[in-house]
């Protein structure tokens, strides 16, 4: 199934997935103007209360805002089953998820348990519901099986077990229970990257990629094995603590070679893929996807360089730079290439019902690629800003920050001008009808 075959009675309205799509730069602004207020002493440690709270501004927030809406506009289109009652189901997700990691990212930063503990409610019913309706969406209701719904299923029970092992951190945190803190991070950070983040961008690339960017398909290989290989990987990583050492070393330094193995094949393959496009045009969503990809390479390199080097696993610098390119360079751009192409998709489709033949806007004029490749070299920017300030926290600290600022901002604009047009065009229309 494709975005083209889509019909109008099938997709949900335009609201639900614009309402997480334009909450999601205000996060990331939160996000820099946090970095800011912090300075320096936020990247003192990977333990900073500071940095933990920035941290979850960008997943939770920013990132999760995006991976919520577009899951809820996605199902239809992969799995070809409509979410029932989207606008109430919308509600129900956003607002909760809103609230709850504004409070918690608060609680984080500040430091103050009260904050989490209001947090931990609003986050379980928020996840509970989008939990709840995309696996069934996937699994009861599905129209169509394939490698992008297997993705996406796995995708989902990883960021199940990534909610259960935040909740039990919260609960460390707030003294409700004694439970192993470092141990249950390192699990709730693997799920939550490699287990969530990575299967689903994998899932949905399989689809997007070739679509959107006009490359060859997936290879049948990769599209059947990947995606299933990678949570076997992570699974078996996560027994690891569970075993005596040496075999617990043994256990998760194999899984990881296996884990690094997996995300460096997608990104050569997909950068493979993207050199074979059938259209040699210009596109600035594929520039965001080679620099995700580029940067998850990197990460993936890195990681193995800190096995061999003991002295830059146990530096401060190792730790914040594979969060960098693993967050910043690759899960921001990849979404943020998506949230253009996707939004200006969704704009262009919902008017051809309501405007005349001929007065349907381009795409391009939806969000200009002027526009999105100003945002492009700010976040080109900010990579090697950031990558500085885990080196050197001062000054660079500030320079990152007002560059994530600047990106912000510019992709808030950017959505904006486009939910406004899509506003603009359809009260034109119920105005001359009325």
């Amino acid at each position: 199934m494709s975005l083209v075959s889509l019909s109008l009675e099938q997709a949900p309205p335009i609201s639900v997935p614009f309402r997480f799509f334009l909450s999601a730069p205000l996060f990331l602004l939160l996000a820099a103007l946090a970095l800011l207020a912090a300075g320096p002493e936020a990247l003192q440690s990977r333990w900073e209360p500071a940095l933990l709270g920035i941290t979850h501004l960008l997943t939770l927030g920013c990132m999760g805002m995006v991976m919520s809406g577009a899951m809820l506009q996605l199902l239809p289109v992969l799995a070809g089953t409509p979410v029932p009652h989207p606008q109430r189901v919308a509600w129900a997700i956003h607002l909760p998820l809103l609230a709850g990691t504004a409070l918690l990212c608060g609680g984080l930063y500040f430091g103050a348990p009260a904050l989490i503990t209001l947090a931990v409610p609003l986050l379980a019913c928020a996840f509970a519901v989008f939990l709840g309706i995309s696996i069934y969406s996937l699994t009861v209701r599905a129209q169509a099986h394939n490698a992008s719904t297997r993705a996406m299923l796995m995708a989902l029970i990883a960021l199940a077990f990534t909610i259960v092992l935040g909740l039990l951190l919260a609960a460390a945190l707030t003294g409700l229970l004694d439970l192993p803190m470092l141990q249950l991070t390192a699990l709730h950070v693997g799920w939550g990257l490699l287990g969530w983040t990575a299967l689903l961008v994998i899932g949905v690339a399989y689809q997007v990629v070739p679509m959107f960017q006009l490359t060859p398909p997936y290879p049948k290989a990769v599209a059947r094995w990947l995606g299933g290989t990678l949570f076997a990987l992570v699974l078996l990583w996560s027994c690891h603590p569970l075993l005596p050492e040496p075999a617990s070393g043994i256990l998760a330094f194999v899984a990881g070679c296996g884990l690094a193995a997996c995300v460096a094949a997608f990104s050569v393959i997909t950068l493979r893929l993207q050199y074979k496009r059938r259209r040699k045009v210009p596109d600035i969503t594929m520039e965001f996807w080679r620099t995700g990809l580029v940067c998850l390479l990197a990460a993936a390199v890195l990681w193995l360089a800190g096995q061999a080097s003991g002295a830059l696993a146990d530096s401060t610098f190792y730790p914040l730079a594979l969060g960098i390119l693993f967050l910043v360079g690759f899960a921001l751009s990849v979404i943020q290439g998506m949230l253009y192409k996707i939004v200006s998709f969704l704009v262009w489709f919902h008017l051809q019902g309501k405007l005349p033949i001929g007065k349907v806007p381009n795409m391009k004029d939806i969000v200009s690629d002027r526009a999105a490749r100003r945002h492009l070299h700010v976040h080109l920017a900010s990579l090697p800003l950031c990558l500085a300030s885990a080196m050197w926290p001062w000054p660079w600290v500030y320079a990152a920050g007002c560059a994530l600022l600047l990106g912000g901002a510019l992709l808030l604009f950017n959505l904006y001008r486009a939910a406004n047009l899509y506003s603009r065009a359809v009260a034109k229309v119920t105005h001359k009808t009325a």
